[in-house]
């Protein structure tokens, strides 16, 4: 296997299949559908499609791919998919209970705000504020689900048993 690239401001992809301890030609025939000439091409000048993401993240371990792909390089998901951060486990809790419980408190006003099916002025700021808190909680549920993708990927957790219980 050849020495790391020196190259500076690597895409996410080149970073990751390095990461992953692969030369292009490695990735190639471990993926098998993609060549090492394309792989080169995600690298440095082209954008990846869909399906080829999905072989990386497989193949390099590194399922954050996905969302790298669809939050910075897919149309559409630039403006309605936000980029989730990785973080651990005790992290990813904290945040979420920390958010439910805001939420708790304001289960009620939201029920106020939203009974008659309309959101009025001195409703909206309220409503604003609400609205930014299920944004966390969804960002909380995202880094959740990307830690558990990961535990799957690098085998701390059996991809059967997780399956087994959905």
């Amino acid at each position: 296997m050849g020495n790391k690239s020196v190259k500076e401001n690597k895409n996410p992809y080149f970073k990751s299949r390095e990461d992953a301890g692969l030369t292009r030609e490695a990735a190639a025939e471990k993926m098998g559908c993609i060549s090492a000439d394309r792989i080169y091409n995600i690298e440095t000048k082209t954008l990846p499609h869909p399906d080829e993401v999905l072989l990386m993240a497989e193949c390099y371990k590194n399922p954050s791919l996905c969302n790298y792909y669809c939050s910075h390089d897919c149309e559409i998901g630039r403006v309605s998919v936000p980029q989730i951060q990785e973080k651990d486990l005790p992290t990813i809790t904290l945040e979420m209970l920390s958010t439910l419980n805001t939420l708790s408190g304001n289960r009620d006003r939201l029920i106020d705000i939203s009974a008659d099916g309309e959101i009025s002025e001195d409703e909206m700021s309220d409503f604003l504020s609400i609205q930014a808190t299920l944004n966390k909680m969804s960002l909380a549920i995202g880094s959740l689900k990307l830690w558990v993708d990961n535990a799957v990927a690098t085998g701390r957790i059996d991809k059967a048993i997780l399956k087994k219980e959905e």
